[in-house]
């Protein structure tokens, strides 16, 4: 988070009889767009904006509960009746700036009190009205580019609810400032802007033969590991393999097999256009998956440990009747052994192991303010004819929320002879997207592997 210094809290300031008054009054109906600072097109507008902007930070995208518990509900605003929720809006500035800040609500049953923290100095100001009502919380400076973060707590009610809050509303007089944030809803992106940006590395591999087999080593660092994480190590064009953070509780190893017949919905599939499970290894479920692309899926939970290297290894054959069998292993050092995890064929299919790829993203809407970061390394890849070569070279990537700027908290790189990959939590060392990256060579020879010892080896390819 950038540094923030107090310049005045107080809502009493004279700025809201001012200024403030007059941005509504001439210039309400044409807000600076946080995405590309468009000024106001009326003349009155005109002559506002030459001196002030101003951008609106909607709740839909932006806030987190941050402490407490608040039920959240697929439509409509989550209720805020616990005093003990501490709700955190984030937005992003450019530059060194000047800030004045309102909460933008409708306060239904009656007024209330809350406790907004801005720059860390707590102002406590009251909220009213049964229609959207913007009310001031206070200016702050901010030191220098990077996230802002703004607390709200409630403290009394006369209502059944503190606030029913929809946005922040920020201005600034800063020249060429922008502010970026989840600005719109279209595509959902409210939802996918709550789950943070996904970032990818895409590895550079040799192309004179057919890869077959890809081999990679991934290090979650301790504390980094929160509910929603997918870490996923071994991607591929047609599925993923990796490691996820599904509860307090239960942490699982998943690999799942997209089909060739495009749809969200599992039960669309044809018959034969279905994925086919053709082994699993001991504890491990396997089924269907939705939503993002359908398939065939595979995990087994395990107690995987932030701060401890686990080994992944996936095959794409084909069987030479038109489809391909891709398999995937996974080495504890708690076992101290390959495990299978599942072999799956994907039929109309005839090919090896192409769009070799890491990513790191969060699947929990509820968690996208808690940072993530993963290291990645020791990659090899092994072509058809046996031979292996050490992969150390990748291309750095986003996902649409990335790649609009509506989330800046992403990062990848290089640390040693390791890459790794940072997502969400709010933080400022954002590294430009389609950024190459090269790691330093492998210390260690090709992996030893006891290809007779792996179960599943020859399923479906007899």
């Amino acid at each position: 988070m950038v540094p923030l210094r107090d310049r005045s809290v107080s809502p009493q300031r004279s700025w809201v009889l001012g200024a403030w008054a007059t941005l509504w009054l001439v210039g309400c109906a044409s807000l600076v767009s946080a995405q590309d600072n468009a000024r106001p097109t009326t003349a009155a507008g005109q002559a506002a904006a030459s001196e002030i902007a101003s951008w609106s930070v909607p709740f839909g995208g932006n806030a987190f509960v941050t402490s407490g518990e608040m039920p959240q509900r697929r439509r409509g605003a989550a209720r805020w009746d616990n005093p003990e929720v501490v709700q955190s809006v984030y937005f992003h500035v450019d530059r060194q700036a000047e800030l004045q800040i309102a909460l933008q609500a409708t306060v239904p049953g009656g007024p209330s009190q809350i406790r907004a923290t801005l720059a860390g100095q707590p102002v406590t100001v009251e909220l009213q009205g049964d229609q959207p009502t913007t009310t001031p919380l206070g200016n702050i400076h901010v030191e220098q580019a990077g996230y802002v973060r703004v607390d709200l707590q409630g403290v009394s009610k006369r209502g059944a609810v503190f606030a029913e809050p929809t946005a922040l509303e920020i201005r600034s007089a800063t020249a060429g400032l922008v502010v970026s944030c989840v600005k719109d809803n279209e595509g959902n992106r409210f939802y996918w802007g709550r789950r943070g940006p996904s970032v990818h590395l895409a590895f550079v591999v040799p192309q004179e033969r057919p890869t077959e087999w890809f081999y990679n080593e991934l290090t979650v660092p301790v504390g980094l590991d929160p509910i929603g994480s997918y870490f996923m190590a071994n991607g591929f064009g047609e599925g993923y393999f990796g490691m996820q953070v599904n509860s307090p509780e239960e942490r699982r190893v998943l690999f799942s097999v997209w089909s060739p017949f495009a749809t969200d919905n599992p039960r669309d599939i044809p018959e034969d256009q279905r994925i086919v499970m053709l082994a699993k290894g001991e504890g491990v479920y396997t089924g269907e998956f939705g939503n993002e692309g359908s398939g065939g899926q595979s995990y087994l939970r395990f107690p995987w440990k932030a701060g401890t290297t686990y080994r992944f290894l996936n095959r794409a054959k084909p069987d030479g009747k038109g489809n391909t069998v891709y398999t995937g292993w996974f080495y504890a050092p708690e076992t101290e052994r390959w495990q299978l995890i599942a072999s799956f064929l994907r039929p109309q299919t005839d090919k090896h192991l192409t769009g070799i790829h890491s990513f790191l993203e969060n699947f929990s809407d509820r968690y996208g303010w808690q940072e993530r970061l993963c290291h990645y390394g020791n990659q090899w890849v092994r072509d058809i004819e046996g031979n292996w070569a050490a992969v150390e070279q990748a291309r750095f990537t986003g996902d649409d929320i990335a790649r609009r700027g509506y989330r800046l908290d992403f990062a990848g790189g290089v640390e040693g002879n390791q890459f790794f990959l940072r997502n969400c939590g709010f933080f400022d060392a954002n590294v430009s997207l389609g950024s190459r990256f090269t790691r330093l060579a492998n210390e260690r020879s090709a992996p030893e592997i006891e290809w007779d010892q792996l179960e599943g080896l020859t399923v479906g390819l007899q």
